[in-house]
């Protein structure tokens, strides 16, 4: 499989990303940051993984938390781009002790 293949929706679930949920063909993640301060770190760190990765999410900071979405444009679907992007800002949220809440999702 290549990085331009899109997955299906049981690839994903088998990807293993709890923080995140698809739907409407892109993941979706909602980290409770508890202020803005640390919603503002979540984003930096985003930013930072998206430039290095060359894989821009749709990224939403209010105050109390951070919305992320990633799909994969160029292939109109989720591909393993946005799985390893969701795993890398799950990773940097819980580095900052960030938690997602996927109830706030759909």
């Amino acid at each position: 499989m290549t990085a331009r293949d899109t997955l299906s929706a049981d690839d994903v679930e088998a990807a293993g990303i709890p923080d995140w949920r698809l739907l409407d063909g892109a993941l979706h993640a909602h980290f409770a940051t508890g202020d803005f301060a640390t919603g503002l770190a979540l984003v930096n760190r985003i930013g930072a993984l998206a430039e290095e990765a060359n894989h821009h999410p749709d990224v939403d900071l209010r105050y109390p938390y951070v919305k992320v979405t990633t799909v994969s444009h160029d292939v109109s679907g989720i591909t393993s781009r946005d799985v390893d992007l969701a795993k890398q800002t799950s990773a940097a949220a819980q580095d900052l002790g960030v938690t997602a809440d996927p109830s706030q999702l759909g």
